[in-house]
């Protein structure tokens, strides 16, 4: 099961910190893969790849724009975050997802199924979107053939999804970034991913002319649906991080099969007694 909740606007501290609650809860099993859907403050952060010579503003210009700076665990380069994007933090647990063959599912294979989602996302508002070979994300133009380019003429691939993750115990953190309603002149304060011959776009910029985009929240919704539909999952909307926390609270955490002793039986307690005893030549 998916459960997700969408929390509105989040300081990008406060994101962090209610990321590191729920992976330690589902790390304990205390609750199911959990889907955070919100939006951020204008604000750049540093994966583990980052050059900082990727963000083109001054320390100055970045104060008077109001616009702060985090470098974070996550991998690829320096990402954006600002009103009108929908991030998404996805807290799962990959030993509970199978990839297509029925394997576990590894990194690599989570990072390819969310941008399935993201893809998928942009075709319900008439947005054909897809991927580039050795490039991490989502993208519109030659790679998506959004129909825009059309009569726009332009013919270059522009990215409106960004993702980026970290694994820990087999914990996934991080996420992505989905540009909906973003005011696109913030990237450029950066080369995006650290990528320079391809710019940014927005939903709001590629649909096609009749199609009206609804809020930040309904399109929390949609995405929470494609994720179900891509890992195969059960969606459950929650109301609150509160009845989240409830939950979790009520919950047992994960303990040792029933058929584990609680106790090392004398006989193997004597074995290793007998191996640890140092042997003579």
């Amino acid at each position: 099961m998916i459960q997700y909740i969408y929390l509105g606007r989040v300081a990008y501290d406060e994101g962090l910190r209610l990321q590191a609650e729920i992976a330690a809860l589902r790390l304990e099993g205390r609750v199911e893969n959990v889907l955070l859907l919100l939006e951020h403050p204008a604000v750049l952060t540093l994966g583990r790849n980052a050059r900082r010579e990727n963000v083109l503003a001054s320390d100055d210009m970045l104060a008077r724009r109001g616009v702060t700076l985090h470098e974070i665990n996550r991998g690829g380069d320096v990402t954006y975050h600002g009103p009108g994007q929908l991030v998404g933090y996805p807290i799962f647990d990959l030993r509970s997802l199978q990839n297509a063959s029925g394997g576990r599912l590894g990194p690599v294979d989570f990072v390819r199924m969310m941008e399935e989602a993201l893809i998928r996302l942009c075709g319900v508002y008439g947005v054909r979107a897809g991927r580039i070979g050795g490039l991490t994300g989502v993208w519109c133009g030659p790679a998506g053939g959004s129909p825009s380019d059309e009569n726009s003429g332009n013919t270059k691939d522009r990215k409106i999804g960004a993702i980026g993750i970290h694994v820990s115990r087999g914990i996934t953190s991080h996420g992505f970034a989905f540009n909906v309603m973003t005011d696109l002149r913030d990237f450029q304060l950066i080369n995006p991913c650290g990528i320079t011959d391809k710019p940014v776009t927005s939903l709001e910029r590629e649909i096609p002319e009749g199609v009206t985009l609804p809020g930040l929240e309904e399109m929390a919704d949609g995405a929470a649906r494609q994720f179900g539909h891509v890992f195969g999952q059960q969606v459950l909307a929650m109301e609150s991080l509160e009845a989240l926390r409830a939950q979790a609270a009520a919950a047992k955490p994960n303990m040792p099969a029933e058929d584990t002793p609680l106790q090392i039986p004398a006989e193997v307690e004597r074995l290793h007694g007998d191996l640890e005893r140092p042997v003579r030549a």
